[in-house]
């Protein structure tokens, strides 16, 4: 439990947060305009507007006592110099925080906090949030309506999904193709060295009859004439 402490912890330890606070400040007065957190602005304010209310003092002790919170001395020397001077008729009220958008990813509140007489700056103006337009609307065309425009959306969707299904159609025609001659070529292959083993063994059975034909005429002769010779005995 917190027991009545005071003052935003900002999910830090003491050392942490007090060197984010002096870090803020010397920035603040370095650039006389910073964006960050609101809650951030709301604890930083106080500080800065002691430290410019120390550069009005202008003395060895108000010095030493600002260079204890800013870590710069050129930062120091510019609020003694200039902010000083330029706050010397303002009795307080140095600073103005002005709310911004919610910052995108976690929706904390940002703001910008500022001189009051931010020099050759414009006050920064509080930007309009940006709302986006119902669908239906977006889809229509200018100069009709989202009744009138959801019927041409639909019909732009069919034939979208009607050129879709022809195209994958074509491919998977083109695919299917593609395989029957990847298939086709090894089985015209197979064709070829079949017929070829088929005409080299009719040639070697030609030339096997051939052959027998050969010897039988060659074998025929003889036989002829031992025939001859055992009718002459008889």
């Amino acid at each position: 439990m917190r027991h009545r402490l005071a003052g935003r912890h900002l999910g830090r330890d003491t050392a942490h947060r007090t060197s984010l606070y002096r870090n803020l400040v010397t920035d603040l007065l370095r650039y006389e305009r910073i964006t960050t957190t609101e809650a951030k602005a709301k604890e930083i304010r106080p500080i800065a507007e002691r430290i410019i209310t120390l550069g009005k003092r202008g003395d060895l002790h108000a010095r030493r006592q600002a260079l204890r919170v800013v870590y710069d001395d050129h930062v120091v020397r510019k609020v003694f110099d200039e902010i000083a001077e330029r706050m010397r008729d303002r009795p307080g009220g140095y600073l103005r925080i002005t709310g911004l958008e919610t910052r995108k990813g976690d929706g904390a509140k940002m703001a910008s906090i500022e001189l009051v007489d931010l020099v050759d700056a414009p006050a920064t103006p509080r930007p309009a949030r940006a709302t986006a337009a119902p669908a239906r609307a977006r889809s229509a065309a200018p100069g009709t309506s989202a009744v009138e425009a959801e019927p041409a959306a639909s019909s732009t969707l069919l034939e979208a999904e009607a050129a879709a299904a022809e195209d994958a159609g074509e491919a998977a025609e083109e695919a299917i193709e593609d395989v029957e001659n990847v298939v086709d070529e090894p089985v015209a292959e197979v064709d070829e060295a079949v017929a070829e083993l088929d005409e080299a063994s009719d040639a070697e059975a030609v030339e096997a009859a051939a052959a027998i034909e050969s010897e039988a005429e060659a074998d025929s002769p003889a036989e002829a004439s031992t025939e001859e010779d055992g009718d002459e005995e008889k």
